[in-house]
């Protein structure tokens, strides 16, 4: 197959589970025999010199990049709350990015296009002028949920304008749907919203995942146990306020009972809040050069998020590596784990605290859910059985070879 791939934000460095999800696959693809292009929105908030990209990258695919300004415009945000439209999504509409989509679709018969996300579904008219191709959508996140649970957490004139954007968002992801040819799920619960929602389009649940030529030779079965690590994107609204509610309602409890234990924070473009915080035995990283080597250092792994959807790509590579991890129910959504087998549920300071001092207490347990949580991701969430499962749909669906 001949794919193109368009991509709001250019998939490397992979630090953060969207650039990860979407390389994981552009690699497999070529790794199976497949053409791929990548069309990627060079952002200022992601940006990365594309003469720079290591050339075991470039050998993967045919990578093309084109800088626009995503930033927040508040006269743009206004404008587009008066027309009610969806501002979230108007950010990623760019003249110079549809030219060269056009100049790639009218040199190359593709057979698949594949959104990575919800703000290129713009582009879909442009696809269908210029080409034939079947129009996947790749859907991390039933987008509207995000910002509905942040509108949920927020207070006063911010509730009410992300409440607002929440319901422009909605609208617009609704009439999207049925203008692809299919739609790409990240999880089983996201696909039954877009039922829900009246996708009335196939389906398919391919899953997040981790490359197992990375993971495997990273595990470290000697981590430090006891300690406690967060590691996430800090310019994600869900991430920072899942955060801001762990060191506030719970650390200060976990500091009383076990005054040795470190909490560790890394993630990129941390704000100044969290940078500057002053909780006793937080240990502030900042961005690390490599997410793996941090991850293996410590071996309990927190994940407090309330807003969201889709899967934390974060989770799966924490069990990958062997991590104790202590999760809300919805930062484990997608994930068919067995509680307290290979991952354990918190969602109230009560649980948080209950599930951290078994683990502090017990390093037994901590080894062993490890393992498990290990063995499970690795059956599950290798990069190339979902890789496999996905290009099986795609032959299988519309015939392709």
């Amino acid at each position: 197959m001949n794919i193109l791939q368009l991509c709001n934000k250019l998939p490397y460095p992979p630090k953060d589970g969207g650039a990860i999800a979407v390389l994981n696959l552009t690699k497999e693809f070529a790794a199976k025999g497949h053409k791929v292009t990548l069309l990627a929105m060079n952002t200022n908030k992601h940006y990365y010199n594309c003469d720079e990209l290591p050339q075991k990258i470039k050998s993967i695919a045919e990578i093309y990049c084109v800088n626009i300004d995503t930033s927040l415009n508040p006269l743009d945000a206004f404008l587009c709350l008066l027309k009610n439209k969806s501002y979230n999504m108007a950010r990623f509409i760019s003249i110079p990015y549809e030219n060269k989509l056009i100049e790639l679709l009218q040199k190359n018969k593709y057979d698949i296009i594949q959104l990575e996300g919800l703000s290129l579904a713009s582009y879909i008219k442009i696809i269908r002028q210029y080409s034939s191709a079947k129009i996947a959508l790749r859907a991390h996140n039933v987008e509207y949920k995000i910002w509905k649970g942040n509108a949920k957490h927020a207070k006063r004139f911010k509730k009410v304008y992300l409440t607002i954007l929440t319901k422009q968002l909605k609208a617009f992801e609704i009439a999207q749907f049925n203008k692809y040819d299919c739609v790409i799920s990240i999880t089983k619960e996201d696909a039954e919203d877009y039922k829900k929602l009246g996708c009335k389009l196939p389906i398919h649940i391919c899953p997040a995942s981790f490359d197992q030529n990375e993971i495997k030779n990273t595990i470290n079965p000697s981590s430090n146990i006891p300690s406690l690590f967060f590691i996430g994107a800090l310019d994600w609204l869900p991430n920072i306020e899942g955060l801001k509610w762990f060191l506030h309602q719970v650390w200060n409890d976990i500091h009383t009972k076990f005054p040795n234990v470190e909490f560790h924070i890394a993630g990129r473009n941390m704000p100044e809040e969290i940078k500057k915080t002053n909780f006793k035995n937080v240990l502030i990283h900042g961005e690390v050069a490599n997410a793996y080597d941090f991850m293996n250092k410590y071996s309990i792994m927190l994940v407090p998020l309330f807003a969201g959807s889709g899967m934390r790509i974060k989770i799966v590579e924490g069990m990958a590596l062997k991590k104790a991890i202590i999760s809300t129910t919805l930062g484990a959504e997608g994930i068919d784990y067995t509680g307290d087998k290979n991952i354990m549920i918190a969602n109230t300071e009560k649980e948080f605290i209950a599930k951290i001092t078994e683990c502090v207490n017990n390093p037994e347990l901590v080894k062993m859910i490890g393992k498990n949580a290990s063995d499970f991701s690795h059956h599950y969430f290798s990069a190339s059985a979902t890789a496999n499962d996905l290009i099986g749909f795609y032959q299988n669906t519309f015939s392709l070879k």
